[in-house]
């Protein structure tokens, strides 16, 4: 199976320009592709997994991939999928984000010279003379057609601000500019993004004749993988300071039945055989499955330690006497209790599982919170010195989050 064949086969592509040309490049190793990332936070986070494997796979092919940072669109702000404007982020900010992208990085792909690059669009947008880029860009752009993109066309209602609505014109300049001075021949991104990509592929074409070769591709079901990174109680982070190891693992352990199979196709490299032998598994053997598809998860963003540890750890809440220390724990001192004991409310606080007291009472009168296995029903339930000393006291939120309270 060559390299594009694995990729539809592991359901990585929904949209190209021409697949014929598109495929020969990435088999041949030919691509010298980018993928654009957004520095709104200081670590990436699961939706970003996707894009991240899949910049693995084609450098192991022979393909060069071209990791850009938004330090310059990111003082604009992507309206793709929002309902309002973004809030605007300090050089500085960016400049941070930036860097703690590549440490994340570099556990996927290999930089160096004639490997994978790190770029930041700050460097050429921040350059950039208005008036120049109006004459120069602006007028291969139609206004007619901008505003029937989608990622244009859901935010007509509630307002559309003019500094957004360059966003098109600065990322198809980005391609525009890679493919001059880079070699960057092909780029990736999400369905949400396909108008933008468009727009680049058509910009090179205006302005450099339509010999010129740029390819576009989108990634199918990536809107849905930014979702992946989003949970009730959170964002799950690539940064182990942000999401434990142990966390991440029982993110993905705990994903829907009809999920599993989805994800160990697209984000694990196990062979695709084996992946289609887990698809005639049922019942409990499922469970195996999630098993499997967290630990190489865990192990491909912490390393095999850690994913061992985590994987440890979540076996022994089902278990008798399992090792528990691998679990998120909280050490609690004599000061924290009152006459030797603390209220199950007060607790979760001091846990970081719920942000408030009243977060708290709520969580426990819908009956979403268990203490060493049994249902709490009383928000003013105590939990005392004994019960929190040696192995500590482990709590339940919800059907997923784990985590132990120990005296120290």
């Amino acid at each position: 199976m060559t390299c594009y064949e694995e990729l539809k086969a592991r359901g990585l592509i929904a949209q190209v320009t021409n697949e014929e040309e598109i495929s020969k490049m990435v088999n041949e190793g030919k691509a010298v592709f980018y993928i654009g990332f957004d520095p709104t936070a200081d670590s990436l986070h699961v939706g970003h997994f996707m894009a991240l494997c899949l910049m693995k796979r084609l450098q192991m092919a022979g393909n060069r991939p071209i990791a850009l940072i938004g330090g310059g669109t990111g003082m604009v702000g992507d309206p793709s999928g929002r309902s309002d404007m973004r809030t605007m982020m300090t050089v500085e900010t960016i400049q941070h984000n930036c860097d703690c992208f590549k440490k994340q990085m570099e556990r996927f792909i290999e930089f160096g010279e004639g490997k994978a690059q790190m770029v930041n669009n700050a460097d050429w947008l921040m350059k950039l003379n208005y008036v120049e880029l109006l004459r120069d860009v602006g007028a291969c752009f139609s206004v007619n057609n901008m505003l029937r993109a989608e990622c244009y066309k859901q935010r007509m209602e509630k307002g559309l601000s003019f500094l957004e609505f360059n966003y098109m014109i600065m990322q198809s300049y980005d391609f525009y500019y890679l493919f001059q001075h880079y070699g960057c021949n092909m780029q990736f991104g999400g369905d949400d993004q396909w108008s933008n990509m468009l727009g680049g592929t058509e910009l090179i074409r205006r302005k450099l004749g339509k010999d010129a070769h740029a390819m576009t591709i989108t990634l199918l079901l990536n809107s849905e993988g930014k979702k992946m990174g989003k949970t009730q109680s959170g964002a799950v982070w690539l940064d182990p300071n942000k999401t434990s190891p142990y966390e991440f693992y029982q993110y993905w352990r705990n994903i829907g039945d009809a999920d599993v199979l989805k994800c160990l196709r697209m984000l694990t490299f196990l062979p695709l055989e084996q992946i289609d032998e887990m698809d005639k598994w049922e019942g409990a053997q499922l469970n195996t499955a999630k098993e499997i598809l967290a630990f190489e998860l865990t192990q491909l963003v912490h390393g095999t330690e850690e994913a061992q540890k985590a994987q440890d750890a979540a076996r022994a809440l089902f278990s008798t006497g399992g090792d528990k220390s691998n679990m998120p724990t909280t050490e609690l001192s004599a000061s924290d209790l009152t006459d030797g004991q603390i209220t199950v409310v007060d607790l979760m606080v001091k846990c970081g599982l719920t942000p408030s007291k009243g977060e708290a009472r709520r969580l426990i009168q819908q009956g979403g919170v268990e203490l060493n296995g049994e249902k709490v029903t009383d928000t003013a339930a105590l939990v005392s010195t004994d019960a929190l000393e040696g192995e500590g006291a482990t709590i339940k939120k919800g059907k997923k989050v784990f985590h132990r309270a120990v005296l120290a």
